[in-house]
């Protein structure tokens, strides 16, 4: 590891792509105290009269505003993993997480049981103490970060609806009493004056899953309120995919809430000529006044938890109740029939088990079948899907994690042109075998889609990557490359940058990048990590 720089730093003569989509340039660019200090387009004024400042060539590199990942699942390795090079070796200098409508605040001691039970395919069990409740409190833990040095990155965080359900209503598929309803606007509240950006929602994970648009609308008013925004997973990436943006879309309408749609995708055969209509709404929505962005991540398969795929009646009670259910074996056939006839927890499709392929297992001992499909370990073993998915579900305690190969490649390219777009990788980073857009998501927008397809420009690109989710995020002084600006800047090269990793070898760290800066400190110098630990907890407000 690499000592890290401190104080001034100039970097000589980089291509400036400065995240407002308008045109490079060609500059001097010096950082001091944590801020952009000058930008000298004539590359020799600044240079003349600084000669304290540690010099980084950047001839015939790119220099940007640090990306933002909007759809990160990094809650617990920001406070776990101190190097974190599965972002910052890409450029990524600030995360979103508390996504899906679960994460690990606001929680009591059953909801904390719950989650790390729930999400542990997510997030993986680090072994960190888990003592915090509130939304204050767990920002405070974030504060300190890895071993009270801070977040390898900075970190915004949202307030997931599924908790809001288990404090108030518990694991039960009802509507909420207006008691329950009071109490989970209290908390929201709370959660957004502590400085949480906004609220999340899984609409196909329980038990967020059971809130009718009334629930969701009436907490939507709280983060409209205080300048939030809604990011919701909707209740369908399949069958009902148009009508789940539809609903969202007019809760944000109704309500006047910011909406910022997570992982917008058009998924699994259905969907393959949604794209115009999808495109449409969201235009009608801008154009009705909804302040409305939305994620996406640049690869064709999904990942999530192999038990999000079981309808939504099995998880009535939580996660030691579906264990129960699953042990018991009395439902079954109901389970192998919900698959057969397009379950909520598979999008309303008819199960396609040759498509969902293990990608992570919480028992070592399961660790021979990462990488296999289910239908794979079905035949190999003479028995139905439904039978290995039961069993495997059991013996790895819920925590198994999956790929689902079911995109569009039309689709991934119609939806990051959109004017709105940001970058969301979507990344779990635990697992044998995870998904590589952890690892990939902001240098194969570069690599890929840019310099090789030119699908969007490098100026687009890069508004995408930084200043349209620095906006949403309401970060004033980041996401562009300004003086006075925050010193959050990544320097890569256009010609070599690179995602390397892949679905058989997902670490692979991206190549390219020559230098990433948070908040003035080198985090990434020359490829390698250093040992500064830059990154802070950017409440709202």
């Amino acid at each position: 590891m690499a000592r890290a720089s401190s104080g001034k730093v100039l970097f000589a003569g980089p291509t400036v792509v400065d995240g407002s989509g308008g045109e490079p340039y060609v500059a001097d660019l010096l950082v001091a105290d944590g801020r952009i200090a000058a930008i000298d387009r004539s590359c020799e004024a600044v240079a003349a009269v600084v000669a304290d400042a540690r010099t980084i060539d950047a001839n015939g590199l790119v220099l940007a505003p640090g990306f933002i990942d909007m759809h990160a699942h990094s809650d617990l390795a920001v406070l776990s993993d101190a190097d974190h090079l599965a972002k910052l070796g890409q450029g990524v200098t600030t995360e979103l997480i508390g996504q899906d409508g679960l994460g690990y605040a606001p929680v009591d001691d059953g909801a904390m049981h719950d989650i790390r039970t729930q999400i542990a395919g997510w997030n993986g069990e680090p072994p960190l103490d888990y003592s915090w409740r509130s939304m204050a409190d767990f920002l405070a833990r974030l504060d300190r970060g890895v071993e009270g040095a801070g977040p390898p990155t900075n970190v915004a965080v949202l307030v997931p609806q599924g908790n809001l359900r288990m404090l108030a209503v518990g694991h039960d598929d009802r509507q909420a009493t207006p008691a329950e309803l009071d109490r989970m606007r209290g908390i929201l509240a709370d959660s957004l004056d502590a400085g949480a950006v906004g609220l999340s929602s899984g609409l196909t994970y329980a038990p967020g899953m059971y809130a009718d648009q009334a629930e969701l609308a009436t907490l939507c008013e709280i983060v409209a309120d205080r300048g939030g925004f809604y990011a919701p997973h909707t209740r369908s990436y399949g069958v009902g995919a148009l009508d789940a943006y539809s609903e969202v879309i007019d809760i944000a309408s109704a309500t006047g809430c910011a909406l910022h749609l997570s992982h917008a995708t058009l998924n699994f055969a259905t969907n393959r000529d949604a794209l115009p209509r999808f495109l449409e709404l969201i235009d009608e929505a801008l154009e009705g006044g909804v302040d409305l962005t939305l994620d996406s991540y640049p690869y064709l398969p999904g990942a999530t938890t192999l038990a999000a795929l079981l309808p939504s009646w099995m998880s009535v009670g939580g996660p030691d109740a579906l264990l129960a259910r699953l042990r018991s074996g009395d439902r079954r056939d109901a389970i192998a029939e919900a698959f057969d006839a397009g379950s909520d927890g598979f999008h309303g499709e008819r199960a396609d088990w040759s498509v969902i392929q293990i990608a992570g297992v919480r028992s070592p001992e399961l660790e021979g079948i990462v990488g296999s499909s289910v239908a794979e370990l079905a035949d190999a073993a003479g028995e139905h899907p439904v039978d290995v998915v039961i069993d495997l579900l059991l013996r790895d305690r819920l925590g198994t994690s999956i790929l689902m190969h079911i995109g569009h490649e039309a689709n991934v390219r119609g939806i990051m042109r959109h004017p709105v777009h940001t970058g969301g990788s979507d990344g779990i980073l635990v697992g044998s075998r995870p998904h590589p857009r952890g690892w990939g998501t902001f240098a194969r927008y570069l690599a890929h889609y840019v310099r090789d397809e030119g699908v969007l420009t490098l100026a687009e690109c890069v508004r995408h990557l930084a200043a349209t989710p620095a906006r949403r995020l309401g970060l004033a002084d980041r996401g562009l490359v300004r003086e006075g600006f925050v010193a959050d800047l990544v320097l890569f090269d256009p010609l070599t940058v690179l995602d390397v990793a892949t679905f058989d070898n997902p670490r692979r760290p991206a190549e390219g990048f020559g230098a990433v800066m948070i908040d003035g400190r080198v985090v990434v110098d020359d490829g390698r990590r250093t040992d500064a630990v830059a990154g802070r907890v950017l409440r709202a407000g």
